[in-house]
C-alpha cells in the first residue's frame, strides 16, 4: 500500500513539473484544467558570451600608391578588409582620409628580404606592378619583379593572388616587347604556382581620374564614350593584328571592384578574365 501511495505521489508531482514548463507559442503556461490559461511566467535572460569575430582577410596591394592600385585599396576598405600596400615609396603621397587606413610598407620587390614582412598575415595579394622603358627594364619590372613576388607569396602560404596584367593589342606588342613577354612570364607562374587561387585580369585601356602631382587629369573624358562605342565593334576585335586595338576601355573603379572580389571569394574561377569579363563581373553584386 505504502509503494503504491509512494508512486502516486511521485506521479502528481511529475505532472506537475510538465504542467510548469509547457507553453504556448506567446509564452503563456497552459493549465492541464479545462484548458485554461494562466499568467506568463518570467524566464531568467540567458548570459550573453562575447565570442571573437573570425579574422578578417588581410589584402596586400602591390603598388598600391599608384592609379590603379590606390582604388584597389580603396576599394578593399570599402569592403571591410584589413589592407596593406607595399611599393618603392611607401607611403602615398594622396592625402584623402582613407590612406591613413592603408598600413604602408616600404620595399624592393627583387630584394625578397626587404618585403617579407609585408606578407606576414597576408591572405591575398593583388599585383599592380607594372612600367614602361626599354624593352629590357619593361621585361624586370612587368616580368621579373612580379615573378619574385608570385613566388614569395607561395611559399609563404598566401590563398590567392590576382595579377593586374594587359590585353593584347596586336600590332603593339611588337613595338612594346619587354612590356607584354614581361607580363605573360609572370602570367605563367602565376598559373603554375596559385592553379587554383591564381586569376589574371587583362584590362586594356584604363580610364578614370588621374593624379599627376597637384593636377587631375579626367581620362574619363576619352574613355567613357570610346567603351561606349567599342562595345558595339566587338566583331572587329577578332581582325588579325589590328583587331585588338578596338578592345574597348575600361573604367578603373570596374578593374578595382573585380580585382578585390577576385582576391577575397573563394569560388571566383581561376584562369585569366579579359575585358569583356571584366565588364561583366563588375556588374554582379559583391556578396
Amino acid at each position: 500500500m505504502t509503494a503504491v501511495v509512494s508512486r502516486l505521489i511521485h506521479s502528481r508531482k511529475s505532472i506537475s513539473w510538465l504542467t510548469a514548463i509547457t507553453t504556448s507559442k506567446n509564452g503563456r503556461r497552459l493549465s492541464t484544467d479545462s484548458n485554461k490559461v494562466d499568467e506568463p511566467f518570467e524566464v531568467e535572460e540567458a548570459e550573453t558570451i562575447d565570442e571573437p569575430r573570425p579574422p578578417t582577410d588581410k589584402l596586400l596591394v602591390l603598388g598600391g600608391n599608384g592609379f590603379v592600385g590606390s582604388h584597389i585599396c580603396q576599394e578593399a576598405l570599402d569592403r571591410g578588409l584589413s589592407v596593406a600596400s607595399l611599393s618603392r615609396s611607401g607611403r602615398s603621397s594622396l592625402h584623402d582620409s582613407w590612406a591613413n587606413n592603408v598600413t604602408w610598407h616600404q620595399g624592393n620587390l627583387f630584394s625578397t628580404d626587404s618585403w617579407k614582412e609585408a606578407l606576414s598575415g597576408v591572405t591575398a595579394v593583388i599585383s599592380c606592378v607594372g612600367g614602361f622603358g626599354s624593352n629590357s627594364y619593361m621585361y624586370k619590372i612587368n616580368g621579373t619583379a612580379n615573378i619574385n613576388a608570385i613566388r614569395a607569396a607561395s611559399e609563404q602560404g598566401v590563398k590567392r593572388f590576382v595579377y593586374i596584367s594587359a590585353a593584347d593589342f596586336g600590332v603593339v606588342n611588337y613595338i612594346l616587347r619587354g612590356y607584354y613577354e614581361g607580363k605573360r612570364a609572370a602570367e605563367t607562374e602565376l598559373l603554375t604556382r596559385f592553379s587554383y587561387g591564381g586569376v589574371i585580369l587583362r584590362p586594356g585601356f584604363i580610364y578614370g581620374t588621374r593624379r599627376v602631382g597637384s593636377m587631375k587629369i579626367p581620362l574619363g573624358v576619352i574613355g567613357s564614350p570610346l567603351e561606349m562605342v567599342f562595345q558595339y565593334t566587338r566583331a572587329l576585335n577578332q581582325i588579325p593584328l589590328v583587331g585588338p586595338l578596338f578592345t574597348p576601355p575600361v573604367n578603373v573603379t570596374a578593374v578595382a571592384k573585380v580585382a578585390v572580389r577576385a582576391a577575397i571569394d573563394p569560388v571566383f574561377p581561376p584562369g585569366i578574365i579579359d575585358v569583356y569579363g571584366i565588364q561583366r563581373y563588375s556588374q554582379h553584386k559583391s556578396k
